[in-house]
């Protein structure tokens, strides 16, 4: 990470250990977080260890709902199960680890506090819970970017999309949380600065073949986030960039489908192809 962001970062974490958030882990997992970030090589860069993290990671049951354990909100720490996104939170938190010298496992929980909660406040309403809303928290602290929106190649990022969100709060019953009125209220406030917000995105037809540009913008380890045309959300599956030895782009991603954290075996072009609500990519970079 450049020196910016590792001081904002820094000074972020040391903030939240301060205010002795509850912290929801099993004792083996604590172990194994230490073990993982004592064993990881040196690598050149943090893609290359959100590779190398998510590649540890593959094998690892499926499971939805993992954070959901009731009020008041706690950091919820789980490496026996995950879903699409606790899978690339705990690669990231390992790999901001790491690239930090650091190797506790108070040092994960900081990061994970840091990446999943907008300002590190571990609460409810701001777990970033739509994942525009998480990609934005996380360029503010200088953790990931998604580039600049009118200097992304424009023969690749070719479509828009503009943000309608309303997901949560119209489908209120699924969140049990919601039940609280000051807490729908919060989540439809960030619902509503959201909406209306424009991405540009790589639709899926384009994903079809790894030509030069392709492969120029998106690297291993980077945060691939599926654009979705589902109303009320933004984006439907994330997951982490693999590009194989025969030159096809894939996903280490928790598969619900395939019941575990997989490298998917169907090329994300194929991935996407299966979906018709699926309608492209949007692209992050680990800084």
């Amino acid at each position: 990470m450049k020196l910016p962001a590792l001081a904002a970062l820094s000074l972020l974490l040391a903030c939240s250990s301060s205010r002795a958030q509850t912290v929801l882990f099993a004792a083996d997992d604590s172990i194994k977080i230490e073990q993982l970030l004592a064993a990881a090589p040196a690598l050149d860069a943090a893609n290359e260890y959100m590779t190398y993290f998510g590649r540890q990671l593959l094998g690892t049951p499926y499971a939805a709902h993992t954070l959901e354990k009731g009020l008041p909100e706690r950091l919820v720490i789980n490496l026996r199960a995950f879903d699409c996104t606790t899978f690339v939170e705990t690669a990231l938190a390992l790999t901001l680890c790491r690239t930090n010298g650091k190797t506790a496992f108070r040092d994960f929980c900081n990061a994970l506090q840091a990446i999943r909660y907008d300002g590190g406040e571990v609460s409810y309403a701001r777990r970033n819970h739509y994942f525009s809303s998480w990609i934005e928290a996380n360029t503010a602290q200088g953790i990931v970017s998604e580039g600049s929106q009118d200097e992304l190649p424009p023969d690749l990022f070719c479509e828009t999309q503009t943000l309608n969100i309303s997901f949560m709060t119209a489908h209120a019953d699924l969140y049990p949380a919601l039940a609280a009125d000051s807490l729908l209220s919060e989540v439809n406030l960030t619902e509503l600065l959201l909406t209306g917000k424009k991405f540009k995105f790589i639709p899926k037809r384009l994903l079809l073949r790894a030509t030069k540009a392709l492969k120029s913008c998106i690297c291993d380890g980077d945060i691939i986030a599926i654009v979705t045309n589902k109303a009320g959300l933004d984006i439907a599956h994330i997951g982490i960039a693999a590009w194989h030895a025969d030159g096809t782009l894939h996903l280490l991603n928790a598969s619900q489908t395939r019941k575990k954290a997989v490298d998917e075996p169907l090329t994300l072009y194929n991935y996407l192809r299966r979906n018709p609500a699926q309608t492209g990519i949007r692209v992050v970079k680990v800084l």
